[in-house]
């Protein structure tokens, strides 16, 4: 039943996906890109550096760059999003990514050597994870790092900077709000 569910969704979102007035991006570096970096991008983007305004859908590449928000599977070396991401930012291969940077919020998963976020709901996973606000779920990684937390962190050095008892543990730390 949760198949049918899902293709029925996927099927939805196509034609939204299909009108759009950029549907399609190939970037090699900007401004060397089929749609100008200061339009939005709606289904599907490839490119060896791409950036746009705003990306939603499947975003593949080395480099991608989305100056406003993005809702999207994102699979890069490096991902940046400036404004807000959901969905999955990721790598190739093992999967996780060199680094994901996103300056607003993420609502998601993100897997990179170096995960960044203004604020986190979801999951990190990395060597590096640093959420400059709020974490909202967990953390699992050799360094956690999260002004506030609402979830568990798992790794090396865990860092709640708002905890007044024991803000820096090892191997665990959780605070829950």
């Amino acid at each position: 039943m949760r198949l049918r569910s899902l293709l029925a969704l996927t099927l939805l979102a196509v034609p939204s996906a299909v009108h759009a007035q950029n549907p399609i991006q190939l970037s090699l570096f900007p401004p060397i890109q089929i749609v100008p970096e200061d339009e939005a991008v709606s289904g599907f983007r490839l490119g060896v550096y791409a950036r746009n305004a705003e990306m939603s859908g499947l975003d593949l590449g080395l480099v991608l760059h989305s100056t406003g928000n993005a809702s999207a599977l994102q699979i890069g070396a490096v991902n940046v999003v400036d404004g807000d991401f959901l969905g999955v930012q990721a790598g190739w291969g093992a999967g996780l990514a060199l680094a994901n940077v996103t300056r607003g919020e993420v609502r998601g998963v993100q897997l990179a050597l170096y995960n960044g976020a203004g604020t986190a709901e979801g999951f990190q996973l990395g060597l590096v994870n640093n959420t400059q606000t709020v974490m909202r779920g967990f953390q699992l990684s050799l360094v956690n790092i999260a002004d506030d937390m609402n979830g568990l962190q798992v790794g090396l050095v865990n860092i709640i900077r708002s905890k007044e008892n024991f803000p820096v543990l090892p191997l665990v730390n959780w605070k829950f709000n």
